[in-house]
C-alpha cells in the first residue's frame, strides 16, 4: 500500500551544530516537483538537498554533499515511509562540525523519514485518465453526476457541437461512470479511456 501527502509538512532538527530542515508535499509531475524545490529552497543555506518519486520516475540530488550522502537517503526515506507522489527537500546549515560519510547518510535520511512520519497522509488511489465528448445539452446532466465518481475535470474545451472533458477518476470507478455517462447521452455521447490496451480507441456510447 502506498501513501501520499494531503498537505505540504516541515520538521526541523540540529545535529551535531548542524541544522537541518526538512519540507515534503505532494505533487504529480516532475515538474511540479522542481516547482517546490525552486520555491523552498533557502539560498544562503550551505545544501539544498532532494529526491522525489512518483510512481516508478524518481530523481535525487546531493547539492554539493558528497556523493550518496544527502539524495539518496531522501529518496530512502521517501520508499521506506511508503510514499509515492511525493518530493522532500532538506536543507543543511553546516555548523561547523563534520558528520562524515554515515553521520550524512543518518542525517538526511533520518531527518526527511521524520518529516513524512508527522506527515497527513493518505492512500494513493491509481486514476484513470477519460476523454467525454456530449453535446451541449447534455452538459448540464453529466456535470452534475461527475462528482458521485469522484471523477475531476483537468481540461475543458468546447466547439461547434459541444464540449469535450479530460477528466482523472479512480480506475474502479471508470466502468461506472461510463455507464452512466452512456445511459445520460443516451447513447449519443463518445468516450476515450486513455492508455487503453487494445489502442486507446474512441468507443461510441451505445444505450
Amino acid at each position: 500500500m502506498l501513501y501520499t501527502l494531503t498537505e505540504p509538512s516541515t520538521y526541523q532538527e540540529e545535529i551535531r551544530k548542524s541544522r537541518f530542515l526538512a519540507a515534503a508535499a505532494p505533487v504529480r509531475s516532475a515538474d511540479e516537483a522542481m516547482g517546490f524545490f525552486a520555491a523552498h529552497g533557502v539560498g544562503e543555506a550551505t545544501h539544498n538537498c532532494w529526491a522525489y518519486r512518483i510512481g516508478n520516475a524518481y530523481r535525487f540530488n546531493d547539492d554539493g554533499e558528497p556523493g550518496g550522502t544527502a539524495g539518496r537517503p531522501i529518496l530512502q526515506a521517501i520508499e521506506g515511509q511508503q510514499c509515492d507522489r511525493v518530493a522532500v527537500l532538506v536543507v543543511r546549515w553546516f555548523g561547523g562540525v563534520k558528520l562524515g560519510t554515515g553521520g550524512l547518510v543518518r542525517a538526511y535520511g533520518g531527518v526527511a523519514a521524520q518529516c513524512l512520519r508527522l506527515a497527513a497522509r493518505v492512500e494513493v488511489v491509481e486514476e484513470a485518465r477519460l476523454l467525454l465528448r456530449c453535446a451541449f445539452g447534455e452538459m448540464a446532466l453529466v456535470q452534475s453526476r461527475l462528482a458521485g465518481f469522484g471523477a475531476r475535470i483537468e481540461a475543458e474545451e468546447f466547439d461547434g457541437q459541444g464540449v469535450c472533458w479530460r477528466l482523472a477518476v479512480a480506475r474502479g470507478q471508470v466502468a461506472a461512470l461510463i455507464e452512466m455517462f452512456v445511459n445520460a447521452t443516451r447513447g449519443r455521447g463518445t468516450y476515450t479511456l486513455e492508455g487503453d490496451p487494445e489502442g486507446n480507441r474512441t468507443n461510441a456510447a451505445r444505450g
